[in-house]
C-alpha cells in the first residue's frame, strides 16, 4: 500500500493531495554495473588519508577553521569509511533514485554526476571532526553543535583544490542547507536551493533518520517520511522531492511504507 498524505500540500504549484503508488516506477536500489563502478572509483580517490592530507596543505584555510577544537589536524579515518561505506553509500543510491522518479520536466534541471558525488562525498569533512563529538552518545552542547556544523564547510575547503566540479563543490557545502535559508552554513541573498541540492540534501536527511547511531535509535520508514513532510509544508522541500522519495521508499522492498 502506498503512502497516503491526507492533507494538501501548501507549497510550490501543487495543492492537491500526493498519492504514491509503488508500482508505477521500476526503479532498483542501486546498481553493479561497471560504469557505476568506475565512478565510485572516479571520486573515491578523495578519500584516501594520502589525499585528505595532500587537500589539507593546499588549503591553509582548514587549519584555521579547526584551530580551536583539533589543533592536531587528527584524521578520523575509521570513522570516514564507516561513513563512505554505509551512510554515504545509502545517501548516493536515494539520490540517484529520487533522480530517476521525478517527473520528466524536473529531470532535465538534474545535474545527475553531481548529485552522485556530492552524496556520496558530503561528510568528507568529519574526517576532521573530533570522535568524542561524531559519536557521543548524549546530547551535544552548543558548543560541540557549532563544531560538528562546520563538517560541511570542511568538505567544501577539502575539496575546493582538487578540480572537482563547482557545482558538486556547493553541494557539498550546503547540503545541510534548505529552500527557506534557516540550515547551515550561512547563505546569502542570492543563494537558491535548486532541484540538485534538496535531493542530495533531503536523501542525507532521510538515510540518517532511518539509520541508528550512538545517539539514536533508527526511525521507520514512515516516521522519517513524516519529519519529511514537515519540510515540505514549511516551504523547505520541493513536493515533487518528495512524492519521489514516497515513490522510492515504496519501491524498495526493504523499506516501503504500509
Amino acid at each position: 500500500m502506498g503512502l497516503e498524505i491526507s492533507r494538501p500540500i501548501g507549497a510550490g504549484i501543487v495543492s492537491a493531495n500526493i498519492y504514491t503508488n509503488r508500482n508505477r516506477f521500476n526503479v532498483g536500489f542501486g546498481s553493479n554495473s561497471a560504469s557505476d563502478t568506475f565512478e565510485r572509483q572516479s571520486i573515491e580517490q578523495y578519500t584516501t588519508e594520502a589525499a585528505i592530507k595532500r587537500m589539507i596543505n593546499a588549503n591553509p584555510e582548514i587549519r584555521k577553521i579547526v584551530k580551536k577544537f583539533n589543533p592536531e589536524m587528527h584524521l578520523n579515518l575509521a570513522e570516514l569509511k564507516e561513513l563512505l561505506n554505509n551512510h554515504a553509500s545509502d545517501t548516493q543510491k536515494i539520490a540517484i533514485a529520487l533522480s530517476q522518479n521525478l517527473p520528466f520536466s524536473l529531470k532535465n534541471k538534474v545535474n545527475i554526476k553531481a548529485i552522485e558525488d556530492a552524496a556520496y562525498l558530503h561528510d568528507i569533512g568529519k574526517v576532521l571532526i573530533p570522535e568524542n563529538i561524531l559519536n557521543k552518545a548524549g546530547k551535544l552542547d552548543d558548543n560541540e553543535i557549532k563544531i560538528m556544523h562546520k563538517h560541511s564547510q570542511l568538505g567544501y575547503e577539502l575539496l575546493k583544490t582538487t578540480g572537482i566540479n563547482p557545482v558538486t563543490l556547493n553541494l557539498i557545502r550546503n547540503h545541510h542547507q534548505n529552500a527557506k535559508k534557516t540550515g547551515y552554513p550561512w547563505v546569502g541573498k542570492d543563494f537558491n536551493a535548486d532541484l540538485n541540492l534538496q535531493i542530495v540534501s533531503v536523501s542525507d536527511k532521510y538515510s540518517a533518520l532511518t539509520e541508528s547511531r550512538v545517539y539514536k535509535e533508527a526511525l521507520t520508514p514512515k516516521e522519517a517520511l513524516t519529519i519529511i513532510y514537515q519540510d515540505v509544508k514549511e516551504g523547505k522541500l520541493h513536493p515533487f522531492i518528495f512524492k519521489a522519495l514516497v515513490n522510492h521508499v515504496n519501491n524498495n522492498p526493504l523499506s516501503k511504507v504500509s
